[in-house]
């Protein structure tokens, strides 16, 4: 349907799928796909009641959006991946999906030795915890034997 044709009924081209109908397919709110678009990861279109609309294969692009997000990564970093995630599973090996990956990894195992150091350092407190309430809890014990 032409631009012509589309503006005098009003309608959208079939393959277009409006962001309450894309939302119930990928399982997720008109608030996260508006999101997505205002980061520039989810591209929309408007049809000529300014209804958003989006591509056939939008369902896909939410679901990588989404596995990329549940990695840790920003949406920054998702938005230069995202030419790299097409394609099937995965990412499409080029040097900026490598980079990216890698400092991802590395950002994460930093963050693992903190979080590592941070239990050390509760696990000291909890043990110390609980030899004083050993040491309060003795002459307790012990008058209640006498008793």
């Amino acid at each position: 349907m032409t631009d012509a044709a589309r503006q005098q009924t009003g309608k959208r081209p079939a393959d277009r799928v409006r962001i309450g109908e894309l939302a119930r397919r990928a399982g997720v709110s008109t608030r996260v796909l508006r999101y997505y678009e205002q980061r520039g990861l989810l591209p929309a279109e408007r049809d000529t009641n300014g209804y958003r609309t989006y591509a056939p294969d939008a369902v896909e692009a939410v679901a990588r959006i989404r596995e990329l997000l549940a990695t840790g990564l920003n949406t920054e970093s998702i938005r230069a991946l995202l030419p790299c995630a097409q394609g099937g599973p995965g990412l499409q090996p080029c040097t900026l999906s490598w980079r990216v990956v890698e400092c991802q990894m590395v950002q994460l195992d930093t963050e693992i030795a903190e979080l590592q150091q941070r239990r050390a350092a509760l696990e000291a407190y909890a043990e110390t915890m609980r030899k004083r309430r050993a040491q309060d809890e003795a002459p307790a014990t012990m008058a209640l034997r006498e008793a």
